[in-house]
């Protein structure tokens, strides 16, 4: 008794496809709304410091921070969305997020005004987003996730970044490092 029979231990590695798939999401509130973005892009959550401005960008880029030898850009999501921008309270923090550029992982931060959890949502309870009014470009929602009674936008970070745009601007976004902070030859 306890131990298991060969079709048992074949069976306990594999796993259902059929059975409800979920992810894991940060939570976070911008401009009053609630957003997420997938774990798996998210580096690390720092306090809010301020940036050093880099002329002549957009409104949205509010400068670059210094983190750990890397410049990093840091967005505020606000007023990516064309809203006013966020108003820094003892809450607002930087999310460090990785995207992939030209085959490169790349830092970015985005300034949010509070981080809430960390939550699965499964893929049932995430819904196509909407075509239509959400106050938002319609490539920067990747879906609707149903929280409770509630929904949340799925950000698509790659669209809402937008590497592509940051770089035809000329920002310097900073090659990757080894541990100790140097850029490798």
């Amino acid at each position: 008794m306890g131990a298991l029979t060969r079709t048992e231990r074949h069976d306990a590695g594999k796993t259902d496809l059929t059975a409800p798939q979920s992810r894991q999401y940060l939570i976070f509130k911008s401009v009053g709304e609630q957003f997420a973005v997938g774990i798996v892009s998210i580096k690390e959550i720092i306090e809010y410091r301020d940036a050093t401005s880099v002329p002549m960008m957009p409104a949205y880029l509010r400068g670059v921070i210094n983190l750990r030898g890397r410049v990093v850009p840091v967005i505020d999501l606000a007023v990516r969305f064309g809203r006013a921008g966020t108003e820094v309270s003892r809450r607002t923090c930087i999310v460090i997020l990785e995207v992939e550029y030209n085959d490169e992982l790349q830092y970015l931060g985005i300034m949010v005004d509070a981080v809430s959890a960390v939550l699965d949502i499964a893929d049932t309870d995430i819904e196509p987003p909407p075509s239509f009014g959400a106050g938002l470009r319609s490539d920067f929602i990747s879906g609707m996730g149903k929280i409770d009674e509630q929904f949340v936008i799925i950000l698509d970070i790659n669209h809402v970044l937008s590497v592509e745009e940051l770089s035809s601007l000329d920002v310097h976004v900073a090659p990757p490092t080894n541990e100790d902070g140097i850029v490798p030859h």
